[in-house]
């Protein structure tokens, strides 16, 4: 197992170096690396090489390969971010880094499938995020410019030789259960009215009274791919359910079936050798938390645990990895 977890004063020896890096780690530490070829995000907690580890004492590194040539990083906002997918590159693939809950996250989440070329090129990514209990806002940053920035998508958009492919994998525990068919009015990460099987209801007030385990989500069908939505919480208040990722209008959703075996589940999905051969890999809190991955990892995948992972588009309760492939 290759180490991924490294002391900042060997991340900057590595951008001083010319490396071509893609960087997770504590705000203050992405803050004290010089200016490179690099791209960051604020997260904590990683797949480390020894398992789910939380620190802000490390950062953990994906390293461009040698034999790529052109490598290219560039910002967006909520203003440009549905051409990522024309900008890609037309061989290769790009890592896309978002701030959690700011205005491109939104407009990313909301609108992904829209964009121009979507999917047709491989983009991978996930949601930048914090500990709770810091108080610090999530942040991305352009390493080119050391640059830390609050709202945006920080892109590397790597072009790969002709003898080379790369190939996006998501592994989902997760299926539609046998219950009643969800449908919501309006697109949103928060909701208060649903249709329950073409009835209006208070969608808090049902989860209350069919007493639904918010660890498990809801999950549709979009483009033939399982679509996860997490519950983020449920606030009786206001009445009012707010999720990790968008629900869209129109979709028939359904609370997931029960995972009996939450870290074994994903265990029997995972490819042999797949953790080995993937390139970068991300996985989400919530597994974190639900798998009880302290200590223990999927395989032998690394990189940063998120609050969302981006494949082509948001998705929640997954893990992503992309391969590179002699073709």
């Amino acid at each position: 197992m290759k180490q991924v977890l490294f002391e900042k004063e060997d991340v900057i020896k590595m951008i001083s170096a010319g490396k071509r890096l893609v960087l997770a780690g504590d705000e203050k530490n992405l803050l004290d690396l010089p200016a490179g070829q690099w791209i960051g995000g604020t997260i904590p907690f990683f797949m480390g090489e020894n398992g789910g580890i939380y620190t802000t004492e490390k950062i953990f590194v994906t390293e461009i390969p040698d034999y790529v040539k052109n490598a290219t990083v560039k910002v967006y906002d909520e203003n440009n971010v549905s051409q990522v997918y024309n900008e890609a590159p037309r061989h290769g693939f790009s890592i896309i880094i978002i701030p959690a809950w700011s205005a491109t996250h939104q407009t990313f989440a909301l609108n992904a499938p829209d964009f121009p070329g979507f999917a047709n090129r491989p983009l991978i990514g996930w949601i930048a995020g914090t500990a709770i209990e810091n108080g610090q806002k999530p942040k991305i940053f352009d390493g080119t410019r050391s640059l830390p920035l609050e709202n945006g998508a920080v892109v590397m958009h790597v072009d790969l030789p002709a003898n080379k492919t790369a190939e996006i994998d998501i592994i989902n525990i997760f299926e539609q259960g046998k219950g009643d068919t969800i449908t919501f009015p309006e697109n949103g990460f928060s909701v208060t009215t649903a249709c329950i099987n073409g009835q209006p209801q208070n969608f808090a007030e049902y989860l209350h009274e069919k007493s639904i385990d918010t660890r498990l989500l809801l999950i549709t069908d979009l483009y033939g791919a399982k679509i996860n939505i997490s519950f983020k919480n449920i606030d009786f208040e206001k009445k009012q359910v707010n999720f990790y990722a968008p629900v869209f209008a129109g979709y028939r959703y359904k609370i997931a079936s029960p995972v009996e075996d939450y870290f074994g589940s994903f265990l029997n999905l995972v490819p042999q050798d797949s953790g080995e051969r993937a390139f970068f890999a991300c996985n989400c809190i919530l597994n974190f938390l639900y798998a009880g991955l302290e200590g223990r990892k999927f395989g032998n995948f690394t990189g940063p645990i998120t609050f969302g992972e981006i494949a082509y588009q948001l998705l929640n309760q997954t893990l992503v990895y992309l391969t590179i492939e002699d073709v």
